[in-house]
């Protein structure tokens, strides 16, 4: 009894002369926070600054754009970033009277590649995630994989092959031609935003309606899908931008023959005897207000689905 007594004492006073010690040197953690605080307690105008200086970099080519709309043609060559006053819709009027019909033609043909290619996005990326994510086999994870690296590959490099296939299919110049290219090439980031989505349901939701006699078919659309609201949101947000601010393939896989775009309308109202600055940013004002009421539309859920997947998995 005596040398267990003995043993703590020594235990302890070993523990003291270590907690004194451990407390003598110095906690350089603690000492770089509290020198990162005071460097931002003497400076507390940099970060302000920096977010001015990124904000305005930013909102610069909207101020031009909005600012020289109003403001009449010969006024924009002149002083490109005065206030226009007094204000007139003229170049809006002269873009939506065109005789060509350039950007009514263009916004119709737009409009109907942008939502019929956002919801057959939307739609098979949904279940394509749900199945790669519920299915543990060697050959879901492989396919997986390959999806996530359709993401790093830019159209540009797989034009001339497309051009191809979409001649040989005779979908080339075609507004359905325009949508397969969009579906293959973007249904990579659709899997990848609701696969890390789907992570977070538990599936003990679907344990509990396969139990009460519910298919697979069923317990997606009715218990799974339902709940991939904001992941939805984000995929038709950003597959929506990116389509209705296309330029590059459009221009080829329509063509002349096929109709045009509102970004490509853009480029043609251009021409090498016609530089009309006023119908030009009539125009580009024009292309830009439907994808940004869009955005406004569904911003509340914008975040939440890009910050869903982080929850598991």
């Amino acid at each position: 009894m005596a040398g267990s007594v003995a043993g703590v004492e020594r235990a302890g006073a070993a523990g003291t002369a270590e907690g004194a010690e451990r407390d003598g040197r110095p906690d350089r953690l603690g000492s770089g926070m509290r020198a990162g605080r005071r460097d931002e307690s003497r400076a507390p105008w940099v970060r302000p600054l920096v977010a001015l200086m990124v904000t305005a970099v930013f909102a610069l080519p909207l101020y031009l754009v909005v600012v020289n709309v109003f403001k009449p043609g010969d006024d924009i060559s002149g002083s490109p970033t005065s206030v226009p006053w007094p204000p007139t819709l003229d170049n809006l009027k002269a873009v939506m009277d065109r005789p060509d019909n350039l950007y009514w033609a263009g916004l119709l043909n737009s409009a109907e590649i942008t939502v019929v290619s956002i919801v057959v996005l939307a739609v098979l990326s949904a279940m394509l995630g749900h199945y790669l994510c519920r299915t543990r086999s060697r050959f879901a994870r492989l396919t997986l994989l390959v999806l996530l690296a359709g993401l790093m590959i830019p159209p540009q490099v797989i034009l001339v092959p497309v051009v191809r296939i979409l001649r040989l299919t005779h979908l080339m110049t075609t507004l359905s031609g325009m949508v397969a290219f969009n579906v293959g090439y973007y249904i990579p980031f659709g899997v990848f935003v609701f696969a890390g989505f789907i992570r977070s349901i538990p599936i003990e939701l679907e344990e509990a309606a396969a139990l009460d006699g519910a298919g697979r078919w069923r317990t997606f659309w009715t218990v799974v899908f339902p709940l991939l609201r904001p992941a939805t949101a984000s995929v038709l947000i950003f597959l929506g931008v990116w389509i209705w601010n296309d330029f590059l393939d459009p221009l080829i896989i329509l063509g002349p023959v096929g109709g045009t775009t509102v970004t490509v309308g853009v480029y043609r109202a251009l021409g090498e005897h016609q530089s009309d600055y006023g119908q030009l940013f009539g125009l580009m004002f024009l292309a830009a207000l439907p994808v940004v009421i869009f955005y406004f539309l569904l911003q509340k859920h914008f975040v939440k689905g890009l910050t869903g997947g982080a929850v598991k998995g």
